[in-house]
């Protein structure tokens, strides 16, 4: 069957507003990462949690995310973008009605999960919508930055707004403002945007996406258990035991499969390996931050929600400062030494937060860190990113893209488990400041040893230059009307010792 052309038939709408639908549905999926975070008391207060099971709020969303993201990716290429798009975005819409109106902990995390998962059907189709919709050119980079400040705005505002709406109505709106927004972009969405895909209808790689989510979530289940249990006992080595075998059953099966989730042979190459494993790091701690940030700022100096949002506004804006001088650095600097220096930074950035006392003043205790780790974390995405996808092929760059902001995304489960088990540890059942504070401060002590073991894994490993090489050979196939994996139509990315436009997919934060 001969593939579909990019855009199966023209559309009649304003380029403008096709790439402004992508948008919006872009800051509704950025914008749910980090929009929980203040609401995270109010919700453990309400719905009793403990202190382990509050974690899942965050990780519930960000595994299914990560999980499914490049089955969502891959489906909107054989199955058409607006389609995908259109039933990510009513998945999402719906969990985010059935998590507003959760009565206990359990319905609340199903709810995020399924959110996660609309979140990764959604997501991948916007930038090719984008990049669909307007011609090559200077155009085109203009809607590419308009998409990337849209999710980086995102992960900016999603604190001010949780603030905003917890203190005024209640937590459960930072899921339920979803609902009317969802609608309105659905609709806009239906009428507006343009179909497109780019490859023959066939089977996804179902049995991958389930593998590696069900993986990282038994995972991160088990190290969550050792809180309780202790690293030795069953409950906790039987899932991490577990968690580890699905992930290597996982391994096999892309090893196997005709179009591999994930085509084990790009991990063959350093600048794809490396900087996916230096992703996967600086995303275990940096995804982190957020989430002790607010706690300490709400359970221990006793900010409201809207007082914590304003608090951590010079973080959020930090991260997309870094963003945008990384390019320009990157020019003169190089990417590997663009991307170290931002994981130094972010590194003293946690070490000076991890002497944070239960005392202590905004300036010293959460700004001046803050600006810190997220000015590490915009420096150093940009040059990993570009380092990825610069020694991809043409055809291949939507697919390495996609690897890196789910490594980034899988890192940041991992390590928000790691983390939160060793604060929890620290306090003992303990709810004092004295206590809280000590716990949050391991957990950033801990998040400085994994940046800089970043640090020193980024000068050693990655290379100056991606490599250029050809594209990842295929599969063997039963069926020679299977078709290689194609990936969606990404911009080709801009060489790693030069800036230019780059696909770093959700922001930083």
């Amino acid at each position: 069957m001969t593939p579909m052309p990019s855009a199966s038939r023209p559309t009649r709408s304003p380029a403008w507003l096709v790439v402004a639908l992508a948008c919006a549905g872009q800051f509704l999926v950025v914008l749910d990462v980090s929009v929980v975070n203040v609401a995270l008391p109010s919700m453990r207060a309400e719905l009793d949690m403990s202190a382990s099971g509050l974690q899942w709020v965050v990780n519930a969303y960000a595994i299914a995310f990560a999980g499914f993201m490049l089955l969502g990716g891959r489906a909107g290429d054989l199955y058409g973008r607006k389609r995908m798009f259109l039933v990510g975005l009513a998945l999402f819409t719906l969990a985010s009605l059935a998590g507003g109106l959760a009565q206990d902990d359990w319905q609340l995390l199903l709810a995020r999960a399924a959110q996660g998962l609309g979140a990764a059907v959604l997501a991948p189709s916007t930038l090719t919508i984008v990049t669909s919709a307007v011609p090559e050119g200077a155009a085109r980079a203009r809607a590419i930055a308009t998409w990337t400040a849209v999710g980086a705005g995102g992960g900016a505002a999603g604190g001010l707004v949780g603030g905003v709406l917890v203190d005024l109505l209640s937590w459960r709106w930072v899921l339920l403002i979803n609902v009317p927004v969802g609608a309105v972009v659905l609709i806009g969405a239906l009428a507006l945007l343009p179909e497109s895909r780019a490859g023959d209808r066939r089977r996804l790689d179902l049995p991958g996406a389930l593998l590696v989510t069900a993986g990282l979530a038994t995972l991160a289940y088990g190290i969550s258990r050792t809180e309780a249990e202790g690293w030795t006992a069953a409950a906790a080595l039987v899932p991490l035991a577990a968690g580890l075998a699905l992930i290597a059953l996982f391994l096999a099966v892309e090893a196997r499969t005709a179009a591999p989730l994930m085509p084990l042979g790009l991990l063959r190459r350093r600048s794809v390996s490396s900087a996916n494993v230096a992703m996967l790091l600086c995303g275990s701690a940096m995804f982190s931050m957020w989430y002790f940030m607010t706690l300490y700022a709400q359970n221990v100096l006793g900010y409201t929600p809207l007082e914590a949002g304003l608090a951590l506004m010079p973080s959020s804006l930090a991260v997309v400062l870094g963003s945008k001088l990384a390019p320009r650095l990157m020019r003169t600097l190089g990417a590997r030494t663009v991307a170290a220096l931002g994981a130094l930074t972010a590194t003293a950035g946690f070490g000076w937060q991890s002497t944070m006392t239960a005392d202590g003043a905004y300036l010293t205790a959460i700004m001046l860190p803050g600006v810190l780790m997220m000015l590490g974390a915009g420096l150093s995405a940009t040059p990993l990113a570009s380092l990825a996808t610069a020694g991809a092929a043409p055809g291949e760059a939507g697919l390495v893209s996609g690897l890196v902001n789910t490594s980034r995304t899988m890192g940041g489960s991992l390590g928000l488990a790691v983390l939160s088990t060793l604060a929890a540890g620290r306090t003992d059942g303990r709810g004092t400041p004295e206590a809280l504070t000590a716990g949050y401060a391991l957990a950033f002590r801990a998040g400085a040893v994994v940046m800089a073991l970043g640090v020193a894994l980024m000068l050693v490993w990655l290379p100056r230059r991606a490599e250029r090489t050809g594209p990842v050979e295929a599969p063997r196939q039963n069926d020679p009307g299977t078709d290689p994996v194609t990936p969606a139509p990404t911009p080709a990315p801009a060489p790693a010792d030069r800036a230019g436009p780059t696909d770093t997919g959700i922001s930083a934060r």
